[in-house]
């Protein structure tokens, strides 16, 4: 069953990465896109600013506006370095690079809340900026499509409202919970791709699975459910003999991944991956559609909603992200070339048991100064700051290494990219 669960979440983390990497294409791609990516790039200048002259007014954005755009000077910069090593992971490994970005921003002294914010706005930003053709991602069916936003947009506004009633209740109980959850879920992820790694035999769930990637026929479950008639009944998945669900499961599915994915500042993907393919009986390449042509509506909704309207999204920070993000992903698509697939599995695994420690070495400070356990503040930093250095330290290695293996490698990407080369011996694929 875990397993089962772990495969869904890294095929919903595929589906969202090579989501990413088309979409940063397109924006690259277009001088009108690219323009406007440089228009709501320029507030970026103003960290440049503040740190010169030392302070920043509020009415522009300071730490006491009702928008923040401002932290420190290191922690913008630290944004974009989040954004390329986010990007790195999600355009060289193709799965999970989302995942770090909210723990990153949070051990650069970003709350919990607002990193969780920036990161959906993030999110919504490259969305709206780099939209690609949908159909190309999966089927997407329209219906589904309807039923699970319905749903998405409750469950946002409920995780929204649950996020910002912590904050206002205890601050430091809201970064606790949105870091113990991300331990749960980075730990779950990290220690099954870390047990894949090490294993020496390929795994034969190919042979279990149709055309479109899902489970040959469906669970007992999604079988149940299909046969429940409760109306709106949506018809889906025709090219498979035809099934219908009822449109209230699908919206009760929505409003799970929205509430998750406002809880963390990531898409809902791997909760509806699990949730459509082994709840309700729906094909793989019909949940991947459907979840991807959701994002732009939910993490529009949630980001502006319920943490932007609220002064819960630093907008620089945001965009940082977003331009870090877009150019990690080419390189690191680009270097998948000439790196080995195993050497990168590693990677990803490592990087994510980085944040895994990163967020469970929070948590003891944070116990600490709620009362909850005994422990000095010296002490509770000390193993906070130790995590920082971890997770930075390894993630920072990650991406040298990514970084420097595509500047080495750059006459041979080339040549590669020379159709004259391809004609001949040395142009042969590896």
């Amino acid at each position: 069953m875990m397993k089962k669960l772990y495969e869904s979440i890294m095929q919903a983390s595929r589906a969202h990465a090579q989501w990413e990497i088309k979409t940063s294409l397109n924006i690259l791609k277009n001088r009108k896109k690219l323009l406007i990516l440089f228009v709501m790039a320029l507030p970026l200048l103003i960290p440049a600013m503040a740190h010169a002259a030392s302070v920043l007014p509020a009415v522009i954005g300071g730490k006491s506006a009702y928008g923040p755009s401002f932290f420190s000077a290191s922690t913008f910069y630290g944004s974009i370095a989040v954004g390329v090593i986010a990007g790195l992971i999600t355009g060289c490994i193709g799965a999970g690079g989302g995942f770090v970005i909210t723990p990153a921003l949070m051990s650069l002294g970003v709350k919990g809340i607002l990193a969780v914010g920036t990161d959906m706005f993030h999110i919504f930003a490259k969305a709206i900026m780099g939209t690609v053709l949908h159909k190309k991602m999966g089927n997407v069916h329209y219906g589904l499509a309807l039923a699970f936003v319905i749903g998405s947009a409750i469950g946002v506004t409920g995780g929204g409202q649950i996020n910002r009633a912590l904050f206002n209740f205890n601050p430091v109980l809201s970064d606790f919970v949105i870091s113990a959850i991300y331990v749960v879920l980075l730990g779950f992820l990290g220690f099954f791709a870390l047990g894949d790694f090490f294993k020496t035999r390929k795994s034969a769930s190919k042979d279990s699975c149709d055309a479109h990637g899902g489970p040959v026929g469906m669970t007992s479950l999604g079988v149940k459910l299909q046969s429940i008639n409760l109306k709106p009944m949506i018809k889906f998945d025709q090219d498979l003999g035809g099934r219908k669900i009822s449109g209230v499961f699908v919206a009760v599915s929505g409003a799970i991944a929205g509430f998750c994915a406002s809880i963390l500042g990531v898409g809902g993907g791997f909760v509806t991956f699990p949730m459509f393919v082994y709840g309700l009986g729906i094909s793989t390449a019909t949940t991947v559609g459907t979840d991807i042509f959701q994002i732009i509506f939910s993490a529009g909704y949630g980001s502006i909603t319920q943490y932007a309207l609220y002064g819960y999204v630093f907008y620089t920070l945001a965009m940082g992200c977003l331009l870090g993000s877009i150019f990690g992903i080419q390189i690191g698509a680009i270097t998948t070339m000439v790196v080995p697939g195993r050497q990168i599995r590693a990677f990803y695994a490592i990087a994510i048991l980085a944040g895994f420690i990163n967020r469970l070495s929070a948590l003891p400070e944070k116990l600490g100064s709620m009362g909850y356990i005994t422990l000095a503040p010296a002490t509770g930093a000390l193993i906070s700051n130790l995590g920082v250095w971890i997770f930075f330290g390894l993630v920072a290695f990650f991406a040298i290494w990514i970084i420097g293996t595509f500047i080495v490698n750059l006459p041979k990407l080339r040549a590669q990219s020379d159709p004259e080369f391809k004609a001949t011996e040395g142009g042969v694929s590896q």
